[in-house]
């Protein structure tokens, strides 16, 4: 595959803190309409799937498949990017919520965890039987990306997706959990970890015989997201520990086993993830291609001269590796 030209990040945006900070704050939002459809599971609970436009079952094109990160949602930077993005291209997109980060609680105690590829697996099973003729391509950020690793690594050869991007995915989970927990970078940790905790307060609210036994005092005594993930995420679905947890869901182990083309984004700056996140060469399979820039942040990678005109490099950069791919 061609080589897309060198991320340059822009001259004004250095290190990865900034670049992180101004995707989030100064990227452009969607101007299109979504419409949002509540697709139910088998065990009870719903997704929120969000789409940008209505297909015909006939509909033989490409249609993009969006994985968001932590405590992310429709209104991310990086998903009104693609939406955008993708908009230019005439292709259909539809972003899958994790249960309980749409615009309603899910309807059970569990929640979603960086492993969790069941529910794409059901949703990529249900949009092949509306939809024969697509192509289905998707793209996770950060906790999407590996959750999405981890998958097309367990489906291999029953892999649906023509292709699959990851960006700064925390593909090795315990030493990543460490990183955010340090300097600066405990800042985005306070910031997640508010709404991971408001989430799990309100679960123990609505659920009068929560499946762990929690109190509100310990939640809100949680000070790291590693502390977070040992006393609510691992137990509540089914781990010993965060080390259990960090262990068996991290994507790096999946990634041989990846027998779609693939596209794995890192920036050696973020601040998000440690350095082990980024993969030897010799560990990818041949279809995977791997890009480590010096810098770029977490789902950041910011360039242009102008600090007027931002340009948000990965809106360019994903439609074209999928393109390349098509085409082949």
């Amino acid at each position: 595959m061609t080589r897309y030209p060198s991320f340059r990040p822009a001259w004004w945006l250095p290190g990865g803190h900034l670049q992180t900070l101004a995707a989030k704050y100064l990227h452009p939002r969607y101007q299109g309409s979504l419409t949002t459809e509540w697709l139910p599971l088998a065990d009870g609970d719903e997704l929120e799937l969000c789409w940008s436009q209505s297909l015909n079952a006939d509909y033989q094109g490409p249609l993009v498949v969006l994985l968001h990160g932590l405590a992310g949602n429709r209104h991310s930077h990086y998903v009104q990017g693609m939406f955008t993005a993708f908009q230019q291209l005439g292709w259909p997109v539809v972003l899958m919520h994790f249960r309980g980060c749409g615009s309603r609680p899910n309807q059970l105690p569990r929640a979603y965890h960086s492993g969790e590829t069941e529910d794409l697996r059901f949703v990529l099973q249900q949009l092949q039987q509306r939809y024969p003729g697509t192509q289905l391509l998707a793209v996770g950020f950060s906790l999407g990306g590996n959750v999405l690793m981890k998958y097309c690594g367990e489906q291999q050869q029953q892999n649906p997706l023509r292709a699959a991007v990851a960006v700064c995915a925390p593909l090795a989970l315990a030493s990543s959990a460490k990183r955010i927990n340090q300097g600066f970078s405990k800042l985005y940790q306070r910031y997640l970890l508010r709404q991971l905790k408001q989430s799990a307060l309100q679960k123990l609210q609505r659920f009068a015989d929560f499946p762990i036994p929690l109190s509100h005092q310990t939640v809100k005594g949680m000070r790291s997201i590693e502390a977070f993930d040992d006393g609510f995420t691992a137990p509540l679905h089914g781990f010993l520990n965060a080390a259990d947890y960090y262990q068996r869901a991290s994507g790096r182990q999946f990634l041989p086993a990846i027998q779609v083309p693939s596209l794995i984004i890192h920036a050696q700056d973020d601040p998000f993830l440690a350095p082990d996140v980024v993969p030897n060469q010799a560990e990818l399979p041949e279809l995977v291609l791997h890009e480590a820039w010096p810098s770029g942040g977490h789902v950041g990678f910011v360039s242009g001269r102008n600090p007027l005109k931002p340009v948000f490099w990965l809106n360019q950069r994903i439609p074209l590796f999928f393109q390349e791919v098509l085409k082949q």
